[in-house]
């Protein structure tokens, strides 16, 4: 299958500091106002999922979510996670190290369609 979120090297190691610090965390794909339209990083539970919400994989052991509607957009794209230098205007806990995750993507060839992995709702 192919996974339809990737993450760097460089955002791996900052994950693994923030779960050592926070332990078991989750991400969602902000959708845009004031934070942009980046990944944010929360503490497994502390953002309110919603029905509107689907599941798009894990990437080291963390739940990816993103909002139904703004993944009838990017659902021929695949995500790549990665990290960089300054601060983003979010509320994700990279943000006081000085860092910020950022969401790169490419469109999926016609073949990766075809043997795409699942997505989930909050209620599977």
């Amino acid at each position: 299958m192919i996974p339809r979120v990737t993450i760097s090297s460089e955002a791996v190691a900052v994950v693994h500091t923030l779960q050592q610090r926070f332990g078991a965390l989750m991400f969602h794909q902000s959708g845009g106002c004031c934070d942009g339209s980046q990944p944010m990083c929360f503490e497994k539970g502390d953002f309110k999922l919603g029905a509107s919400d689907v599941c798009l994989g894990e990437i080291e052991g963390c739940e990816f979510w993103m909002a139904k509607d703004q993944f009838e957009y990017w659902q021929y794209t695949q995500l790549h996670i990665h990290i960089a230098a300054g601060r983003g205007a979010s509320f994700s806990l990279e943000i006081p190290m000085g860092l910020r995750f950022l969401t790169q993507s490419r469109v999926f060839t016609d073949e990766e369609l075809q043997h795409l992995s699942p997505i989930r709702f909050l209620e599977d």
